[in-house]
């Protein structure tokens, strides 16, 4: 096994120790060598949130639903080749089984 490494954070620039134990852990997990230390690792998971997410509120792209014609957001980039619906009309045709080609 490998002994303890001196590595530098990336986000700091403090020095940091990367154990033989924490080597051997990151290598079982399949992880690369941190670029960062421990507090700013916990850091940057912090500001994204436990799921790994932004919690920032996500940006929409405003669109006209084609089921009742008003303005409504969406949060994708509608390519046009297909109909985009707000998410009363969305809930609507996925109860109702909307979608084509299922043979009923």
């Amino acid at each position: 096994m490998a002994g303890d490494m001196q590595l530098t954070c990336s986000d700091c620039g403090q020095d940091f120790t990367f154990t033989a134990a924490d080597q051997a852990f990151f290598q079982e997990r399949g992880y690369s060598t941190p670029k960062r230390c421990k507090p700013c690792r916990q850091a940057k998971k912090a500001d994204q949130g436990a799921s790994g997410y932004r919690s920032a509120p996500q940006q929409g792209t405003p669109v006209i639903c084609s089921g009742c014609g008003q303005p409504t957001t969406v949060p994708f980039e509608p390519r046009g080749d297909r109909p985009v619906y707000c998410r009363d009309c969305y809930t609507a045709r996925k109860g109702n089984g909307g979608g084509r080609g299922r043979g009923r």
